[in-house]
């Protein structure tokens, strides 16, 4: 099976450049993120390219025939427990503290061979596979974390995220790569990826008062001049925004898609849990 996936995704690789691509340079974009597998094709009309996850997701071929650029979910510095490879990177030692706010989903040991040869050789070819055109790389922050909290225990961090990163570039040159965040490397990266997502930049969900709420002025100041700044440094990078709002809060998610199109982004407001599509309001 491992083997019939590996010359497929090669097969992707010599395709020419731009197969992936499902939209018209200039289209009107508009993206979501959604994990969960409930919602009819019907409900992504309105979006061009959809992030979506690799287990609990609806059918693909009905999106992709309506020219829909599909991207499946990939945790980079994370594993979580429901993931059928959790138990084999669990006996390889790889697995570190679990995060406090997403019970079941540990650290990852990125600087291990191993877990590149797996993203590599098994979980990207996986993804293209089911009829995915890329990637969505998640969960790179949790090991820059890690590394700015204990630089002598997680030495060598950054440096693996940004090898990372640029080996699954060098492997599948042309997939579609959208990296979350990870700001501490978009320097390096940028000219390695296709789009950027400013998660959290303006809006977000706070997990003690269990409440959505600003983002503080420096912080969101701080995000858009890293973006800016990627931008600057590969001009095709586009940048893609994800905000969490209250969905009955049609005023307050409105404010937001005004706010981030002024940036020159493109935004999705949706739940924290992700799993709801929530319209762009008509107002």
């Amino acid at each position: 099976m491992l083997r019939g996936l590996l010359l497929f995704a090669l097969y992707l690789t010599l395709l020419p450049n731009g197969f992936a691509m499902k939209t018209a340079p200039g289209e009107d974009e508009r993206w979501l993120a959604y994990y969960s597998d409930e919602a009819s094709p019907k409900e992504f009309s309105a979006y061009t390219l959809l992030v979506l996850d690799s287990d609990y997701r609806p059918e693909l071929a009905p999106l992709s025939e309506h020219g829909k650029t599909l991207l499946g979910y990939l945790s980079l510095g994370e594993a979580e427990q429901h993931r059928h490879y959790f138990g084999e990177v669990r006996s390889q030692g790889l697995l570190l503290d679990e995060n406090p706010y997403w019970e079941g989903s540990h650290g990852i040991d990125i600087r291990d061979r191993s877990w590149t040869e797996r993203v590599i050789y098994e979980l990207i070819p996986a993804l293209i596979h089911q009829g995915f055109d890329g990637v969505f790389l998640d969960t790179l922050d949790t090991p820059l974390h890690m590394e700015r909290q204990d630089p002598k225990q997680y030495q060598g961090m950054t440096e693996a995220a940004v090898r990372l990163v640029r080996t699954i570039r060098k492997h599948y040159p042309r997939i579609k790569i959208m990296l979350n965040r990870a700001y501490e490397i978009l320097p390096q990266v940028a000219g390695d990826i296709d789009i950027v997502l400013g998660e959290s930049m303006y809006a977000d969900y706070d997990f003690e008062s269990k409440s959505y709420q600003r983002v503080p002025q420096p912080l969101y100041q701080q995000q858009l001049a890293y973006l800016k700044d990627a931008v600057r440094l590969n001009p095709a990078l586009k940048v893609f925004t994800l905000d969490y709002w209250e969905p009955h809060d049609q005023e307050g998610i409105a404010t937001i898609y005004r706010e981030q199109r002024a940036n020159g982004f493109i935004p999705y407001v949706a739940t924290v849990a992700l799993d709801r599509i929530v319209p762009e309001p008509r107002i």
